[in-house]
């Protein structure tokens, strides 16, 4: 079972706009500023977010299990975590449309009008910042999939690990060297959903963890986070969702899980990552040399403008 409507280092700044702690993208040097902004105003499918409510991040406990902070010392490899807005201007998925492989297009032209846009929008996104990456044209994007579905770009040295997560109107894509990585996006549920979920297949310290929440708001910010955490896991080693809901995933990031059960080899280090509205994101990368995210805010025209050149 899943949670409803889951899905699934060349620095050019003129397609960076970086993203502060508080989730605001905020110009920089060669940013370009022109574009739609990276805040998405859609609700999508799920239960909306009220306004009036003040946003709930509350700080994980340190007991889960057998985790530990991770290593902020020594040299760090850098992942990008591109986060790409899923609602786009009919002009831009004309185009990138045009970007797709035939299985791709078959899937956008689906029965649901909505979902196929943004289908679109994603898909497109990610080969022409998969391309960008490794200097080839976004159509020549050859994916392979692993057991589990994993995509990974067809390369001569197989240096390009990447791992994109929908929900909603807000999409990410992690891009890693030499690195598995795994990236997941949820919009913030229903707490009565994530109580269900949580009571049946989360850790016992996890579940009471949720049920001692002050507030509904503050459960499925919690729940959020925590699935946030265990997608990313899962996706970084291309398993299957199931083996990853005994891992021990509470506690402040980020986290460094010395195991990780039937998904494989740790260790495995987690990171919350920032993203816009009424969203959480987490990134998991395999290995043991620490990591630094750093978020990128997609930015079409730019990015559709670097195609063309």
């Amino acid at each position: 079972m899943s949670w409803p409507d889951l899905s699934e280092l060349a620095d050019l700044p003129e397609l960076t706009r970086p993203i502060d702690p508080a989730g605001r993208p905020r110009p920089s040097d060669g940013a370009v500023p022109t574009g739609p902004s990276v805040r998405p105003e859609l609700p999508g499918r799920s239960v909306p977010a009220d306004p009036a409510r003040p946003s709930v991040r509350p700080e994980l406990p340190d007991r889960a299990g057998p985790i530990a902070r991770a290593d902020p010392t020594g040299p760090a490899d850098l992942i990008d975590l591109w986060v790409i807005p899923t609602d786009q201007p009919e002009p831009v998925l004309q185009r990138l449309r045009h970007l797709l492989d035939p299985r791709e297009r078959a899937r956008a032209a689906g029965p649901d009008r909505l979902l196929g846009r943004r289908f679109t929008a994603v898909h497109g996104a990610v080969r022409l910042l998969v391309a960008e990456r490794l200097g080839i044209h976004p159509a020549e994007v050859v994916w392979r999939h692993g057991p589990h579905g994993k995509p990974e770009p067809v390369t001569d040295d197989g240096r390009l690990r990447i791992s994109y997560s929908a929900s909603g109107t807000l999409a990410v894509l992690a891009l890693a060297e030499h690195r598995e990585v795994g990236a997941d996006v949820e919009e913030i549920r229903d707490a009565r959903v994530a109580s269900r979920i949580a009571n049946r297949y989360f850790p016992g310290a996890e579940a009471r963890f949720l049920a001692d929440a002050p507030s509904p708001a503050a459960r499925a910010e919690r729940f959020t986070r925590l699935w946030c955490r265990r997608e990313a896991c899962v996706k970084a080693y291309g398993g299957r969702l199931v083996q990853g809901f005994g891992l021990p995933l509470a506690g402040p990031a980020p986290l460094r899980l010395a195991e990780v059960g039937a998904l494989g080899e740790g260790p495995c280090q987690v990171h919350d990552t920032p993203v816009p509205g009424p969203f959480r994101a987490a990134v998991a990368v395999v290995g043991e040399r620490p990591v630094r995210v750093r978020s990128r805010a997609w930015n079409p025209p730019t990015a559709l403008a670097w195609q063309e050149s």
